[in-house]
């Protein structure tokens, strides 16, 4: 049964950070001024046994590795920053961590030791930087292959150079392969090692697992991502503020206007810009109808992959309602761009709250009648209870959020720890099981679907509030048109803000929402011009799927495909 995690309290006591830093010699941790997080800029030296400290210490507990990401200022004597964004769960407490790097010695040491969700983190550092983790067990590129040269995210790196990939660099396979029982060579099963992706629709996108079998026991196993990377944070580098949202529509396709809400929400907090009313009201109900969306695809995808594909039927009708109420809003229905920095492309369509309420009468039903045919079927429950299974301490080691990490019965969800727009106006709860298989990562979509019923309802009866869909200032907003065609001043602004783009002010911020898959972040710096310095995406999946190997190693084949589809990896979100 599912328990309701009861919510945060309003004022949260922060750690003690300043009993940290004198644990450790002075001058090796120097807070950063001018941030909206706490940041300590800290020396490389000390940084394996601050990381253990600010874990183990009671008054700190940051025991959720959140992020890693590296940043590039080729002018600067210590030419690169490494980043990494640390989370408290039991606290609801933040830090990051800045530890500055000379080119000619660009070398960190591995935390993997400490949170087991900084693998893959590390080795994308590796890989987009060239900056070398010391004692990583498999420093490899991870989203380029191997005979991609050079490091794209430096800022000496041509946007436009292409490597392609030849056979003899093709991947292969590194095995840490158990010995056999009893240490005999003789087995009843040979083992067999076999290949399943990139072009595998079981694989839910662009991946590819490489198992070895002993029987129909997985023994071991690798993956491989990075067949859809098109390097997200480097295009947003080339590009205005303004013109990277079609690429965020291209993280989660699932639920792309939840990440249109991330990033305008994240550039808009840089610029100190306060969005309209209605322009608040429509994002979050869209982005609960998009949640709603993500969870319906998921469910009925992994339902799929064991057999059951009527629900696939049910599930995605739920998903093709929900993309005309989108195609109102915007003439898009996968990929929306509907948001705009400092609110939304247009105006609503005249019937918004028409369609919206015919959508809560029509989807209930759908939920209703899937978990009929599902929850008690003894196929379901043989292949999903106990499948995959992870604690929720274990979860949070490996950096997990979202439906998974609450499967797994830890109660953070974004929109409660750091409320935003409005859902600290509407009750609704954070539903917690404690299974943390595949079977409870199933049922805790279908109890966020209710929660997103019943917050979506609350603003409908609430009304639509008047007024603008966008901010009224034309350093940020395209003027009207009939303004551009008759006022010399509204052509100007119009002609500025597509020429130069939005200017915003140097500096930088982390701003975060809740994804369809747990915490999804936008790290973006500005050097005060009409484009990102750096805009780094802190994507949900990433951590989850870095654990993939360690969940289906000791099961069946067959598990591993209705695990992968349980865990509802994006392919867009998990490799940018």
């Amino acid at each position: 049964m599912p328990t309701l995690a009861p919510p945060l309290p309003e004022t949260q006591t922060s750690p003690d950070l300043e009993q940290i830093r004198a644990k450790f010699p002075a001058g090796s941790i120097t807070p950063q001024e001018g941030t909206d997080w706490p940041t300590w800029i800290v020396r490389r030296d000390i940084l394996v046994d601050l990381a253990r400290e600010l874990r183990d210490n009671p008054a700190t507990q940051l025991d959720l590795m959140a992020d890693l990401f590296g940043v590039d200022y080729p002018d600067r004597e210590e030419r690169f920053d490494v980043v990494y964004n640390l989370y408290s769960i039991p606290r609801h407490s933040r830090l990051f961590l800045k530890v500055p790097l000379r080119e000619e010695d660009a070398v960190v040491p591995s935390l993997i030791d400490v949170w087991k969700g900084v693998d893959w983190f590390e080795r994308e550092l590796f890989d987009m930087f060239g900056i070398h983790v010391e004692g990583h067990p498999n420093l490899r590129r991870i989203l380029c292959h191997e005979g991609f040269q050079g490091h794209a995210l430096r800022k000496d790196y041509d946007p436009a150079r292409r490597w392609i990939l030849t056979e003899d660099k093709i991947y292969k396979p590194h095995f840490d392969l158990p010995p056999h029982e009893d240490n005999r060579e003789d087995d009843l099963f040979e083992r067999m090692t076999i290949n399943i992706g990139p072009s595998h629709p079981a694989m839910h996108g662009t991946f590819r697992l490489m198992a070895v079998l002993d029987g129909e026991t997985i023994i071991a196993s690798d993956v491989e991502i990075g067949y859809l990377h098109r390097c997200f944070e480097k295009m947003s580098e080339t590009h205005s503020w303004q013109q990277v949202i079609p690429y965020t529509d291209r993280l989660n396709y699932c639920s792309a206007f939840i990440n249109n809400v991330g990033y305008c929400k994240t550039v808009e907090k840089m610029l100190r810009v306060e969005v309209p009313p209605k322009a608040v009201w429509a994002r979050t109900i869209l982005s609960e109808f998009s949640r709603i969306m993500d969870h319906c695809v998921c469910n009925g995808t992994t339902l799929v992959d064991a057999g059951a594909l009527t629900n696939f039927w049910y599930m995605f009708q739920i998903r093709e309602e929900i993309y005309g109420l989108l195609e109102s809003v915007c003439g898009a229905r996968l990929t929306v761009s509907a948001c705009r920095i400092g609110g939304l492309i247009q105006d609503l369509p005249p019937d918004f709250e028409a369609r919206c309420r015919t959508l809560l009468e029509m989807i209930p039903p759908f939920i209703e009648d899937v978990e009929k045919l599902v929850d008690k079927n003894r196929i379901w429950l043989d292949r999903s209870v106990g499948i995959a299974a992870i604690s929720g301490e274990e979860a949070v080691n490996w950096g997990w959020t979202g439906p998974c990490l609450r499967a797994s019965g830890v109660a953070y969800d974004v929109r409660k720890a750091y409320p935003y727009d409005l859902y600290d106006t509407v009750e609704w709860e954070v539903p917690v099981l404690f299974g943390g298989d595949v079977y409870d990562r199933y049922r805790i979509r279908m109890l966020e679907i209710r929660q997103s019923l019943k917050i979506i309802r609350q603003l409908l009866d609430r009304g639509m509030p008047a007024g603008p869909h966008i901010v009224d200032d034309p350093h940020v907003a395209l003027p009207p048109k009939e303004a551009c065609y008759n006022e010399m001043e509204a052509m100007i602004y119009h002609f500025k803000l597509i020429m130069d783009g939005i200017q915003v002010p140097a500096g930088e911020t982390y701003d975060l929402v809740e994804g369809a898959n747990g915490e999804l972040g936008f790290y973006a710096i500005s050097d005060g011009t009409g484009k990102p310095y750096r805009l780094h995406c802190r994507p949900p999946c990433f951590p989850i799927f870095s654990t993939f190997p360690r969940l289906i190693n000791g099961g069946s084949l067959s598990d591993s495909i209705v695990s992968l589809g349980g865990l509802n990896i994006i392919a867009g979100e998990l490799e940018r």
